[in-house]
This record gives structure tokens, sequence and C-alpha cells, in this order.
């Protein structure tokens, strides 16, 4: 299996870049707007020089090689077509087209101009006209950010079928931490120029460094004070007390994933130790699940278990959670 090697420094304008990773499957970078994801693709394609170090394939350093000869198919964010080329004339392009129209079904469309084909089938196309330069690596530049809602969701699971085919060093960017952990089998969040965390999608979760990377995951973060004890016994900032199995003294972040997070209009007598009592805010729908902010803290409900509740017409609402759901970090 080919090996990329990333090991470089590229002064920004507000910060230093400075990374180190190897890429062997599909590796996503995720953080801010202005984090350097961008820049990083811009350095393996040899677009931009770095000032340290450099980048290597399979032990062969690329320093000094030109972007024309790198072997690297890059994916760009809004696919750069050719407006005036057939979807035929676009993928040839690059190579030759061999069965890459009917690979990802768009022979159908091989006469038309990208102006007359949906966001999903562009996306086709652009991934067929990078393949058909034979690459050793793949680029991609926030792959999915130009669909609609219901595209995204049927292009995300044909893109991780493509890349699991095909095998091949792929590196990804996106500000979407629920496309990279779908995308990618691992996952690293930069944040002004430096890694805070390379892991699996189930490990960030599960063992989140610092609090940047567990809020960026998705979780609900809160500060308190931490004092040790049978369990870590944790005061928040807004005067509730929660307890954790994990070890913290001080000032600490709470982490607790609004998954794990159970809604009640009474409070419940069951084995969560932790109970937040507070004004139901916003209920918002995301599939077949329901996201009710109660006071601090944000939880994913059933529809059924919303609508029987009545969260939608506001109220006080207990939100409670298990001590061993209850991680915390150093803020």
């Amino acid at each position: 299996m080919a090996r990329l090697l990333l090991d470089f420094g590229v002064p920004l304008r507000a910060f230093e870049l400075d990374l180190t990773l190897r890429v062997e499957r599909t590796v996503a970078l995720v953080g801010p707007s202005g984090a350097g994801k961008t820049s990083v693709l811009r350095v393996v394609a040899g677009l931009l020089q770095p000032a340290r170090g450099g980048v290597s394939l399979d032990g062969t350093s690329w320093n000094g090689v030109p972007p024309e000869r790198r072997r690297v198919g890059f994916v760009f964010q809004d696919y750069a077509l050719f407006p005036h080329l057939s979807v035929r004339a676009n993928v040839a392009y690059a190579g030759p087209v061999g069965d890459l129209l009917d690979r990802f079904r768009i022979a159908h469309l091989a006469d038309a101009r990208p102006r007359d084909l949906s966001g999903g089938e562009r996306q086709r196309v652009a991934l067929a006209r990078t393949l058909a330069r034979g690459p050793d690596v793949l680029l991609l530049d926030e792959p999915l950010a130009a669909l609609d809602a219901h595209t995204k969701a049927e292009v995300r699971h044909e893109l991780h079928e493509l890349l699991r085919a095909l095998a091949l060093p792929t590196l990804l960017v996106t500000h979407d931490y629920e496309d990279a952990a779908a995308l990618a089998d691992a996952v690293g969040v930069l944040v002004d120029g430096k890694l805070r965390q390379v892991a699996s999608p189930a490990e960030l979760v599960a063992r989140p460094n610092d609090a940047f990377v567990a809020s960026f995951t998705g979780a609900n973060l809160l500060r308190g004070s931490a004092r040790r004890g049978e369990l870590t016994e944790v005061m928040l900032e807004g005067g509730e007390r929660v307890f954790s199995t994990d070890d913290g003294e001080g000032e600490v972040g709470v982490v607790v994933y609004p998954w794990e997070i159970s809604v009640a209009r009474a409070r419940a007598d069951d084995s969560a130790l932790n109970v937040i009592r507070g004004e139901v805010g916003s209920v918002v729908s995301v599939g077949n699940r329901v996201r009710v902010r109660v006071g601090p803290v944000t939880a994913e409900v059933t529809a059924s278990s919303a609508e029987r509740l009545g969260l939608a017409r506001g109220g006080v609402a207990y939100a409670t959670f298990k001590a061993t759901g209850t991680r915390l970090v150093p803020l």
C-alpha cells in the first residue's frame, strides 16, 4: 500500500503551518476556517512551497518536483469543470476516458454541459476527470460543501464506497466533522496550523484530547471546577453539580455528547447521577432525531419522544446523563 508522508513547515499570514502526518488510506483534516487545511493540500500538490521539510511518496521526496509531474488528483471545492466542454470532453482533458463514464454512472450524460448537471453529477464528473489522470494520491477540498442537504447524504455514501475501492492515499479537508467521520479512516483536528489530535472518528469522540476537539466533534462543553473523590465532582459555572468517572482537579471542561443525554418532564429516579434542570430552548429536527436545548446542554432524542414530551411547547425539562458518559478535558 502506498504511503504519503507529510513533514513540513510553511509560514502563513497569521501563524506557521507545522505538520507531520502519514497518509495511507483516507485521512480527513477538519478545523475552523483559516486553520491551514487548504494550504496542506496546496503543499502536497506542489502549489505552495514549504520553508522546511516537504512531502514524500513511498520514500521518494517530491521536493523540487513541479505540480505537473506529481501524480496527484485534486478535486476542488467548486469542481472546476470547464463550462464550455461536455462531460466526456471534461474527463478526456485529463486522460483516457476508458470506462470511467460507466463507472461513475454518467455515460448517459456524456454530451451534457456542466450547467445541465445536478451537484452530485458534477462531483462524479470531477472525480472521473481526476482518475483519468491515473493519480497516485487524491486530494479533496471540501468535497461535499457544494451540495444541498438532501443530495449530500447520497453522495457521501457514494464517495465513501469509491474511496474504499480505490485504496489510494487520500487527503480531504472539510469544516464538517460529520462528513469527515463518514468518509475517513482517520481524522486530524487542525487549529492555527497545528494538529490537536489524529485518531479514528470513534476514538476522537471517546477520548478527545482537549476542549476544542470535544466541541468540534459535536459534544456539549461545560466549564467547572473539579474535586477528586470516589467519583470526580464538578461544580459547573451555572451552579449545577455533576459527577464523572474521569480524574480531574481544578478548572476543567465537562464533555457530554447529545446522544448520551435523556430528557424528561419530571426528575427521573434512575442510575444517572447527573441531572440538569432547565428551560426547553431550541427544538430542531435532524433526520429522524430531534435536538433539544435544555438549559446549558443539547440532547438528542427520537422524534416520537420529543412529540410525547411536548418539547416544542417549551417549559421546564430535566436532562440526565451518567457519570460514565461524562468526560473531563483540560481547558
